[in-house]
C-alpha cells in the first residue's frame, strides 16, 4: 500500500542512469566511435558534480513526488523548465569550474541536448511503463462523507496508484446487513478493506474486522485517514473528531527536534535580515517612484496558543487595512502594487520578519497565520480552526508548497480555499519533523526563484 517508496527509488536511480548514459552517447557522438573506459571515466570525474546538482534540482521541483506518476499532462512541462535551469546551471558551473586537461565546455552543448532527449524519453516515454501496475489491488471502502468521496472517484480514475475501490460500502449498509457485505467481498475478491474507524456506525463491524485481519489473516485493515493522507498529502477534515486532535496533535516538540528547528530559524533569519538589508535601498528607490506609501508596515496577527503578534513587511498594497475582518476581494480599492506584485511573487514582502524569528514569534517553517480580524472570523466559522496554532507559525508552510489556489490568487481568498490550507496545515502538524521541514524549506525556495510549478 506505501506508495511512494520504491517509485521514488526508481526514478532517482533512472534519473542518475539516464545522465551517465548520456555522457556516453555524448562522447560516441562527440567522437564518432566508442569511448574508451579511460576517456569515460576522465569525462565522468568533472560531470558527476552535475548529476548530484541535477538530481536536488529535480527534487525541489518535485520531480520525485507523487505527481511525477499521477499527472503525465503536466509532466512535459515542468520538465522542460526544469531541465532548461540545469542547463543554466550545468553552464555556470563549467564556466567557473578550473581548467582541466580535458574539455568539457567544449562537450558540454553536445550533452545537454543529448541529456534532454534522453530525459524526455526517459521520463515521458519509459517510466510510465514501468511504474503502471499491470495489475490493481482490488480494495472495499466503508465510508461516508465527502472525503471518502474524493478518494474513491481520484483512485479509480488513476490507474497507476496500483490500486480499485471495487467495493464501495457506507458505514450503515456494511454493519446492517454484515453477512451481505462479506459475501461481497468474498465475491470481489477483495485484498484490502479501508475503513473510517472513527465513524460511530462502524463500530458494529470492528469486531469482525479485527478477525478478518488479524486472526484469519484474510484481509489487510487500513483505517481511512491514513490512506486519505497518502494519497492527498492532508488530512480528511470531514474524518476529524475532538479524538483525533488528542491522539495526534497533542504533545511539545522532541528536544533535538526543537533545539535543531530554533537553531536553524536563527541562521535563516540571519540571512534574511543580510539580504534585506541589501535590497531595502532599491526597494524604497522603486516605491517612490511609483507612488507615496510607506516602506514597511506592521500587522497584528495571531501567533502560537492564540496569542497576538506585531508582524512586519514590505508594504505591497496600497493601504494596510486588508483583511483584517474581510476578504481581501470584498476591499476592491486596496489594490495591490506593482511594486507590491513583485514582492509577492519573489516572497520578498516577507523577509522583514526576520525580526520576529529572531524573537521567537515565528518559525521558517509552519502554518501560515493570520491577521488577528481575520483569523477570529475563520475560527468562529470552521470547526477545530485554533488548532493550527498549537505549533509555532511559520513564513512558509505545507500548504503554500501544495495547495494550488483559483487563478490570480497567492493566498486562500475563500472558505473553500481556507478549509483546503487547513487540510494540509493539520497534516504537517501531525507529521512535522527536520525531514518534513527541509523539504518544505527547499521546495519553498524552488518556488521563490525558480517558479517551476505549484507541484
Amino acid at each position: 500500500m506505501a506508495f511512494s517508496g520504491r517509485k521514488t527509488v526508481l526514478v532517482f536511480a533512472g534519473d542518475i542512469a539516464v545522465f551517465v548514459f548520456s555522457l556516453w552517447l555524448t562522447l560516441l557522438v562527440r567522437y564518432g566511435a566508442l569511448p574508451t573506459q579511460a576517456l569515460f571515466v576522465q569525462h565522468l570525474q568533472f560531470f558527476w558534480w552535475l548529476f548530484v546538482l541535477w538530481a536536488l534540482v529535480f527534487y525541489m521541483a518535485g520531480l520525485y513526488g507523487k505527481r511525477v506518476f499521477l499527472a503525465q499532462y503536466e509532466l512535459t512541462g515542468v520538465l522542460l523548465r526544469t531541465q532548461l535551469l540545469n542547463i543554466t546551471l550545468a553552464a555556470l558551473f563549467f564556466f567557473f569550474a578550473p581548467q582541466t586537461a580535458i574539455t568539457p565546455k567544449t562537450n558540454l552543448a553536445v550533452y545537454l541536448v543529448v541529456s534532454l532527449a534522453c530525459i524526455f524519453i526517459w521520463r515521458l516515454q519509459l517510466l510510465p511503463r514501468i511504474a503502471t501496475p499491470g495489475v490493481r489491488e482490488r480494495l472495499a471502502l466503508v465510508a461516508d462523507g465527502p472525503d471518502a468521496q474524493e478518494l474513491s472517484q481520484e483512485v479509480n480514475q488513476n490507474p497507476r496508484y496500483g490500486m480499485e475501490f471495487v467495493v464501495v460500502a457506507s458505514p450503515g449498509t456494511a454493519a446492517g446487513d454484515s453477512a451481505a457485505f462479506l459475501r461481497r467481498l468474498r465475491e470481489q475478491q477483495i485484498q484490502t478493506i479501508v475503513v473510517a474507524t472513527g465513524d460511530k456506525e462502524v463500530e458494529p463491524l470492528l469486531g469482525q474486522m479485527y478477525a478478518l485481519a488479524f486472526l484469519d489473516q484474510r484481509y489487510q485493515v487500513l483505517d481511512l485517514d491514513r490512506v486519505y493522507e497518502e494519497v492527498f498529502d492532508r488530512v480528511p477534515l470531514s474524518l476529524l473528531r475532538y479524538e483525533w486532535f488528542l491522539k495526534n496533535m497533542a504533545g511539545p516538540d522532541s528536544g533535538y527536534y526543537a533545539v535543531f528547528k530554533r537553531a536553524v530559524d536563527i541562521l535563516g533569519a540571519l540571512l534574511m535580515g543580510a539580504l534585506m538589508l541589501v535590497l531595502t535601498p532599491f526597494i524604497y528607490v522603486a516605491m517612490r517612484l511609483e507612488g507615496q506609501g510607506p516602506l514597511f508596515i506592521t500587522q497584528e496577527r495571531i501567533g502560537q496558543y492564540g496569542g497576538r503578534m506585531r508582524a512586519y513587511k514590505f508594504r505591497s498594497m496600497t493601504h494596510n487595512d486588508t483583511a483584517a475582518s474581510t476578504w481581501v476581494g470584498e476591499d476592491r480599492q486596496n489594490r495591490v502594487t506593482r511594486v507590491g506584485a513583485f514582492l509577492r511573487r519573489t516572497s520578498l514582502d516577507e523577509f522583514p520578519q526576520a525580526l520576529n524569528i529572531l524573537r521567537g514569534e515565528l518559525s521558517l517553517v509552519g502554518p501560515r497565520n493570520d491577521i488577528a480580524g481575520l483569523g477570529e472570523r475563520l475560527a468562529e466559522t470552521l470547526p477545530y480552526y485554533m488548532a493550527r496554532y498549537s505549533v509555532k507559525p511559520g513564513i512558509t508552510g505545507w500548504a503554500q508548497i501544495n495547495q494550488r489556489y483559483e487563478p490570480g490568487n497567492i493566498s486562500p481568498q475563500s472558505i473553500e480555499e481556507t478549509k483546503m490550507r487547513l487540510a494540509y496545515d493539520f497534516y504537517y502538524i501531525r507529521h512535522r519533523s527536520l525531514a518534513l521541514d527541509i523539504t518544505v524549506a527547499l521546495k519553498t525556495f524552488k518556488r521563490m526563484l525558480f517558479r517551476v510549478s505549484a507541484w
